[in-house]
């Protein structure tokens, strides 16, 4: 069994046709994924496609690209909606100093903003982090101790970032890039990371891995994500399957199932 932790199902290339890409899925064992919220609206469909289908649970953020959307108002929905019995983290949430679509003050406050929400409902978080990782680590050595717990999506760092992460008992999610021959840092911390520190994405519809590069990424695909990860730690596809499931278990909430 895998879980895609990380999916955007309410986004257009899915949400007319949700059940197909849930069978696709199925078929090579990916029975539960997590489809991300990344603004109010996104985080409310999110909700809607997890109340219907059962192997599918929802996370409630702003995305550091919306920053400016955030207000008091925004923060009370937030909680309102991470209430909700399919919600299993907050986020995405963070900050992204690689598009730097938002100025890097406004999205410093809006992801503060949200780890005390965080903090305040005492779910795990889902963070964002695209070259400001220092940055990060700033404010989570002053907002983070009271966290429940979180995990680096779609980690870009490299090794000694990953291993401050990890001290910090953070997660780091593996995504499709690891499939990439260029990607050779993302390839080093997952030969180094103890398996128990990760977890699998696709982070669809983006970043789809080999060999369906160039096409529109689905959670089905998290599978290839998977053989790599195993062939670089040299162990078996099971032996990852049964860790990063557990570790999502974990993390999220979830039934650990009796095959893990």
């Amino acid at each position: 069994m895998l879980i895609d932790t990380h999916a955007h199902l309410d986004f257009p290339q899915f949400s007319e046709n949700v059940p197909y890409f849930l069978q696709r899925a199925h078929q090579v064992g990916v029975h539960r994924i997590i489809t991300i919220g990344t603004d109010l609206s996104s985080s409310a469909k999110s909700i809607q496609l997890a109340e219907v289908h059962e192997e599918i649970h929802a996370t409630v953020g702003v995305h550091p690209h919306d920053a400016l959307s955030m207000d008091s108002s925004t923060l009370d929905h937030m909680k309102a909606l991470s209430g909700k019995p399919k919600v299993v983290a907050l986020g995405e949430m963070g900050l992204d100093f690689f598009r730097d679509r938002r100025p890097r003050p406004v999205q410093k406050e809006c992801f503060k903003a949200q780890l005390e929400v965080a903090s305040a409902v005492q779910l795990p978080v889902v963070f964002h982090i695209r070259d400001a990782f220092q940055e990060f680590f700033d404010v989570i050595a002053s907002q983070g101790k009271s966290l429940k717990g979180g995990v680096l999506h779609c980690f870009s760092g490299d090794w000694p970032v990953a291993r401050r992460c990890l001290d910090l008992g953070f997660y780091l999610s593996v995504p499709g890039v690891v499939t990439y021959p260029k990607a050779h840092d993302l390839q080093e911390v997952v030969r180094k990371a103890p398996l128990d520190r990760l977890l699998l994405e696709t982070d669809a519809p983006y970043l789809t891995p080999v060999p369906h590069r160039g096409k529109v990424n689905e959670p089905s695909y998290v599978h290839h994500t998977a053989q790599k990860v195993a062939q670089l730690r040299k162990v078996s596809l099971e032996e990852v399957a049964r860790g990063t499931t557990r570790n999502a278990c974990s993390l999220f909430g979830l039934e650990i199932p009796s095959s893990c």
